[in-house]
């Protein structure tokens, strides 16, 4: 069964932590230094806020789901949509090692399908595809397109994202 997935980056984290949990009724299930996640059953919602984002406001939106085969129908159906798709597989991004597909809406809004394989220590890592090595993501929004990228199109090339 597929979980909605809401990221939201703020500037103040306690304060967002002090509102959501009075919002949702519950204390956040993860809560680190820069980011906090609510694993809500009412509704079902993975909803995770982050110092990490470019800007306040939402970071992203996404379907994360339970198995591969869930993966497998949710990139079929990404194709069907006509968009670009980047996949990453075993990335670490917001403590936890997932595979990913990431697609741009057409009006812009970053989409991410991801299925958790387990908890990370660390909030996240970038692939340099040209140095060929890990990087922390330190200064960017993980996870999601870059500040000043254009949405993807059909038939245009995927564009890069801080866990890429």
């Amino acid at each position: 069964m597929k979980r909605f997935h809401v990221h939201v980056s703020v500037e103040d984290l306690a304060e967002g932590i002090r509102f959501y949990s009075a919002v949702f009724g519950a204390a956040p299930a993860v809560e680190k230094p820069d980011y906090a996640k609510w694993m809500l059953d009412d509704p079902r919602v993975n909803f995770a806020i982050s110092t990490r984002g470019r800007r306040p406001g939402v970071n992203h939106l996404g379907l994360q789901v339970e198995s591969a085969e869930e993966m497998r129908q949710m990139r079929a159906n990404l194709e069907r949509a006509g968009t670009a798709l980047r996949e990453q597989t075993g990335v670490s991004c917001c403590y936890a090692r997932s595979d990913k597909y990431w697609v741009t809406d057409p009006a812009g809004v970053a989409w991410e399908t991801f299925h958790s394989l387990g908890d990370v220590p660390v909030y996240g890592e970038s692939h340099d595809a040209q140095a060929g090595s890990f990087a922390h993501a330190q200064e960017a929004g993980c996870c999601g397109p870059r500040a000043g990228e254009a949405p993807a199109r059909a038939g245009e090339a995927a564009k890069q994202s801080c866990c890429s």
